[in-house]
């Protein structure tokens, strides 16, 4: 391990721009740029061979890089297989579609919140320790999930399940960066990092599924216990540890600010259809959710080492970057939330049958993405991302045509138009926001995308799922398909506007940096 008196100041830079560069859904174009193309099966052979080498300093790397990405593909996995579970989930513990959102949303709502401190934490305090806090934090989360009793405590063990994945994922990346100091090395161990994240996407409902049918909902945290045990163990022994403090400083004020008003936003938009919009509660959340995030503006402006430098939204580019991606996942995990329950309670597929529709959208997006970032290197961004955004919404705009009983082939149809324009949106949406800021905020930029990213994910679960709720409160069959079309045409429409914002602001070079329009 380097120490820091050794460290240029480049090499300093890059460390930064990395430590939050890491992908809370899907692979970076960035990082296929620097390793084309990894086999998902490579994945699988390096873990078979990771402790083999000869010498002894590879095969330390290899055990550090194998324990990152055992991070990184539980933390993925954890996300991935829940909706698959969440029909069962209902039936044992609680039917509300509300509880079942809870479920979901409260994973996303912690993790959204506390991604960026947990980089900054890393950096701080020593970035092993707290990707091992991270790591024990999912165990006791997923420990939780699996004995819960009732839905409060599986909630609660989501939340801790969350809180660690935002410590986890940061840290990670910034550990397998300083780990290797060779370019080209570096490199390919970042493909193989990111690729984890899809081997989990793609893997995760199958396996999930398989699980929920055979063994019960129960079994699919279990499942994460053994995995994540091992990391816990593979860090605590095999990985040293790094910090770099400098310039780095935390914001407990605007951290919990960020926290207090996506957290009342949230509830509002999940409770309000049942408590009543006008309820005294709802109010005063609503109330609160408004008084703190004005709160969040004022007190985040113009503040050195704040959680949000708000003037890096003075970048057109930068900011359609962000509003791009948080609807992208606004409308994609609220499909992932209802089509699902739809499956398994109106159409009566077993939760492994449905793992199996959706695993080609998932190979699909997996094969894309790989080419996304050469496409919008020859085609622009521009045309890149108003075509993924358009596919998506048209996706969905497909899946409102399916009626009382599932036509698999229209459904199938519909998901893997949406798999292609998620493919071709992820990657250069990270690069327009990383290009469209100076060199020295590249880890802050990439960091702010992935929590939009997640900010999304939470609240079209949140909206799209609760105006799903209100139909299927009749609880007949027909709700439940009207309840999917309203939802899938809100989410559609979200996707379309992503489209329209890539056309309205989005250049076709907005992927090359260009320093002196970038703001400091």
């Amino acid at each position: 391990m380097r120490s820091n008196h050794l460290r240029t100041p480049r090499l300093v830079r890059a460390e930064r721009a990395f430590v939050a560069m890491h992908s809370s859904f899907k692979p970076n174009a960035q990082i296929h740029e620097i390793s084309p193309a990894i086999p998902m099966g490579s994945f699988t052979s390096y873990a078979r061979t990771i402790f083999a080498a000869r010498n002894g300093a590879r095969a330390n790397k290899n055990a550090i890089l194998f324990t990152m990405c055992l991070g990184v593909f539980v933390a993925q996995l954890d996300s991935s297989v829940v909706n698959l579970a969440v029909k069962h989930i209902g039936s044992d513990l609680d039917p509300r579609v509300n509880a079942l959102q809870w479920v979901v949303d409260s994973y996303n709502l912690v993790y959204a919140s506390l991604l960026l401190t947990g980089g900054a934490l890393g950096d701080l305090y020593g970035r092993t320790r707290i990707f091992i806090c991270g790591i024990a934090l999912i165990v006791i989360g997923s420990v939780i999930c699996a004995l819960a009793p009732n839905v409060g405590i599986l909630i609660a063990g989501r939340v801790a399940t969350g809180i660690g994945a935002a410590l986890e994922l940061p840290t990670s990346l910034a550990i397998v960066t300083v780990t290797y100091a060779d370019a080209k090395e570096r490199g390919r161990a970042i493909g193989i990092w990111a690729s984890c994240n899809g081997l989990a996407i793609a893997v995760g409902p199958t396996i999930g599924g398989l699980l929920v049918d055979v063994a019960g909902w129960r079994s699919i945290f279990v499942m994460a216990v053994p995995v994540t045990a091992l990391a816990l163990l593979l860090a605590i022994k095999a990985v040293p540890e790094s910090k770099n403090p400098e310039g780095r400083r935390l914001d407990p004020v605007g951290q919990a600010l960020a926290i207090a008003a996506l957290a009342a936003l949230s509830f509002v938009m999940i409770e309000g259809p049942h408590w009543g919009w006008t309820s005294p509660v709802i109010v005063a959340l609503a109330v609160v959710c408004a008084v703190t995030f004005a709160l969040f503006l004022r007190i985040e402006a113009g503040r050195k080492g704040a959680l949000v430098p708000l003037d890096v939204f003075g970048n057109a580019a930068f900011s359609a970057a962000l509003a791009i991606a948080g609807l992208m996942t606004f409308g994609m995990y609220a499909m992932l939330f209802v089509v699902p329950l739809y499956l398994q309670s109106t159409g009566g597929l077993s939760a492994f049958a449905t793992g199996l529709v959706l695993l080609p959208m998932s190979v699909v997006f997996m094969i894309v993405s790989q080419y996304s970032g050469s496409l919008a290197n020859r085609m622009g961004a521009r045309m890149i991302m108003s075509a993924g955004m358009g596919l998506m919404g048209i996706g969905l705009l497909f899946l409102t045509l399916i009626g009382r009983v599932p036509n698999i082939w229209l459904i199938e149809v519909a998901l893997l138009v949406v798999g292609v324009g998620l493919g071709l949106n992820t990657g250069p949406v990270n690069s327009v926001a990383v290009a469209n800021v100076t060199a020295s905020r590249s880890g802050t930029a990439s960091g702010l995308l992935n929590t939009t990213r997640m900010v999304g994910a939470t609240l079209g679960i949140a909206v799209l799922g609760s105006v799903f709720a209100v139909h299927t409160s009749e609880g007949t069959a027909e709700s439940m398909v009207s309840g999917l079309h309203v939802a899938l045409f809100g989410g559609a429409i979200a996707e379309l506007v992503g489209a329209a914002l890539a056309l309205a602001f989005i250049r076709t070079d907005s992927m090359e940096h260009r320093p002196s329009q970038a703001r400091e």
